[in-house]
């Protein structure tokens, strides 16, 4: 009878629904929800440029900026130093 106790108690703290996996999945839900938002504000500023230089919508300083960054262009009366 002791021998059975033990085992529901040890399968109700280290079982698979035990409380330490419930601690271990809170804690990685947590993490995940963190990560999701990180995420969804990294869509959220894509969305934002990708509107921005859409057809409907188009920023010019925003164009520019990016012809600067990704294609290295720069106009004929600018010095550019590094």
């Amino acid at each position: 009878m002791i021998v059975l106790g033990l085992y529901f108690t040890f399968a109700a703290v280290q079982g698979d629904y035990g409380l330490f996996k419930r601690v271990e999945v809170r804690a990685e839900s947590a993490a995940l929800r963190l990560e999701l938002a990180g995420l969804q504000a990294e869509v959220a500023r894509m969305e934002n440029l990708t509107t921005r230089l859409s057809d409907n919508f188009l920023d010019l300083d925003l164009l520019d900026e990016q012809a600067r960054h990704l294609l290295g262009l720069i106009r004929a009366d600018e010095i550019v130093i590094r």
